[in-house]
């Protein structure tokens, strides 16, 4: 059984910084695509960013420079740091792992098996 972990998230203020992290237990493909996802109340859920197995990695426009995403292929955990946030980032961030292509773009349902969210709260 799969299953994903979100742990790191909270309330910080405007320009500060916030690490995700996410622990994926169950997945035994080797060639993986794991990624972040995030939906703010009433809007759909967006793509963050992605990272193969091999490490290449995608940024949403939005997060370009700000965020960054790595991954400890040992231990199958992935993280989101998270720098100079704005309000705008405020959302439920999820964690996701699918197969390898489905980190080619940022649609959701090409990722498998979900977290159950972890809340980023930013205030100004």
């Amino acid at each position: 059984q799969v299953q994903l972990q979100e742990s790191g998230g909270g309330s910080v203020l405007s320009g500060g910084s916030m690490e995700l992290s996410c622990a994926v237990s169950g997945y035994t493909y080797s060639y993986y695509c794991l990624g972040w996802f995030r939906q703010a109340p009433g809007k759909g859920r967006e793509g963050v960013a992605n990272i193969r197995s091999d490490g290449i990695t995608r940024y949403a426009d939005s997060v370009k420079g700000r965020f960054a995403i790595s991954q400890d292929n040992a231990k199958m955990r992935q993280y989101l740091q998270m720098n100079s946030l704005e309000p705008e980032d405020t959302a439920m961030f999820y964690c996701a792992v699918g197969p390898f292509w489905s980190c080619s773009d940022f649609r959701a349902n090409d990722f498998d098996h979900w977290g159950q969210g972890t809340q980023v709260t930013v205030s100004s």
